[in-house]
């Protein structure tokens, strides 16, 4: 077994790369890391999310959006910061679910789901 520590990050598709900077920065909080128009970084905290362009064409098609789920230890400040941002409504918040989280999610501008998780077991 490897000692390792092990990081994973996820890519999700965009077809407009500077459109989405601003409004994962506006609505969700994460800061421009690198890039340019067809490839970027963003970080908030300990996470990190690339975008990729895609122009859905035939050749490069955008698909139907990807879907990520970030875990954290406590998602109140997570669940009142998105409320007040207009990023989610309380409607799309989900307590104790039948698979033991809080939760909520909502959609990126390429449809991509992303979605705040609380284990509560």
């Amino acid at each position: 077994m490897m000692n390792k520590q092990l990081q994973m990050i996820p890519v999700l598709p965009s077809n407009d790369i500077e459109r989405d900077i601003k409004w994962y920065q506006q609505s969700v909080g994460f800061k421009y890391a690198f890039g340019d128009k067809h490839y970027c970084g963003l970080t908030r905290d300990n996470l990190e999310i690339h975008l990729q362009l895609h122009r859905g064409t035939e050749e490069d098609p955008m698909l139907d959006g990807s879907v990520i789920k970030i875990f954290v230890p406590d998602l109140k400040p997570y669940m009142d910061e998105f409320l007040k941002r207009g990023t989610i409504t309380a409607e799309k918040i989900k307590e104790n679910t039948a698979w033991g989280t809080n939760e909520f999610g909502f959609y990126d501008l390429n449809n991509n789901s992303i979605f705040f998780v609380q284990d509560v077991h």
